[in-house]
């Protein structure tokens, strides 16, 4: 009788379909990464050296840049590794590191986004108050933002790393958690339970506080309807589409994932296996940077210094 416990690394198939296109994924890839990485740090850096901008809003844009770089980072350079050394394979214990950076990364991200529709809600609905309200609870909510996925997704995790495996095969470029379940020849009731359990608590609560505050912030407006308000009302339009851009990206891998997709293409798959890891960090900084008038201006300052420099 095979002993399952024996299976210790598993088989990224969906990478096949890419070999004989191998220098176009990678340079494509490394491109992104780059990218992100520097849009990343830009913004980051932005903020940080401008005093102006130290408040609670560009705080949280700062832990976004964040986590859209430690997603980009959770996927890329294992990506980049595996096309330019063909090695197709991941160990469980590199597997099991992958499915949490992941998981986090998107928890994290809607856990952000919803902490941000909450500091336009009080910056719009009270704003005599916002400067007395989000300066005294900024700090407790940044460290809510990521001590609340990176624990609760651990005891998530815990249930997945007692199974035992009977199959080597996960038909994607990186590891998930319901993928890896699914390969289990053990009883997965339980891990099936706690991860149904887990997404409710990682998106019933965000929705609600997104949906809750941009209901309260439309009726202020409504109800006010002056042009200072709706002027607010245009500093909720990056948020909005953040959440937008990371909602497209949930439901292409929910709709990949739940539904018969074998008439798609490999490249199509991979596309919308790929888009919440990739777009979100990519675009994000983008639509603050160009949206936001104070950090496309200091954005546009430091270029043209730096032009200046170059010429000199």
């Amino acid at each position: 009788m095979k002993n399952f416990s024996e299976v210790t690394s598993f088989n990224l198939s969906a990478y096949y379909g890419m070999d004989s296109l191998m220098p176009f994924y990678f340079s494509i890839f490394f491109v992104i990464y780059v990218t992100i990485a520097i849009e990343s740090v830009t913004l980051i850096g932005v903020i940080y050296c401008d005093k102006s901008l130290h408040e609670p809003m560009y705080f949280l844009l700062c832990n976004l840049a964040v986590n859209g770089f430690y997603g980009g980072t959770a996927l890329l350079p294992a990506m980049l590794s595996n096309l330019l050394t063909h090695s197709y394979e991941i160990s469980l214990p590199l597997c099991q590191t992958q499915i949490f950076a992941v998981h986090t990364y998107a928890i994290t991200e809607f856990t952000i986004l919803a902490v941000m529709s909450y500091d336009r809600y009080v910056a719009i609905c009270y704003p005599l108050l916002y400067h007395t309200i989000m300066p005294q609870r900024i700090v407790k909510l940044i460290v809510f933002i990521w001590i609340y996925p990176f624990l609760g997704f651990l005891i998530v995790l815990m249930f997945s790393i007692q199974l035992k495996f009977c199959n080597r095969t996960i038909d994607k470029v990186y590891c998930m958690n319901y993928l890896l379940v699914k390969l289990a020849c053990t009883d997965t009731s339980a891990a099936n339970i706690v991860g149904l359990f887990s997404v409710a608590l990682y998106t019933i609560p965000q929705l609600g506080m997104i949906f809750y505050s941009y209901a309260h912030i439309l009726r202020i407006c409504l109800i006010s309807f002056n042009s200072s308000k709706f002027k607010a009302l245009r500093t909720c339009t990056p948020h909005l589409l953040a959440i937008v851009n990371y909602s497209i990206g949930c439901f292409c891998e929910i709709a990949l994932s739940r539904f018969d997709n074998s008439s798609l293409s490999d490249q199509t798959k991979l596309f919308l296996s790929l888009y919440f890891l990739i777009f979100p960090p990519i675009l994000n900084p983008a639509i603050y940077g160009l949206s936001i008038q104070h950090i496309r201006e200091k954005l546009l300052k430091l270029f043209s210094r730096n032009k200046r420099i170059g010429v000199q």
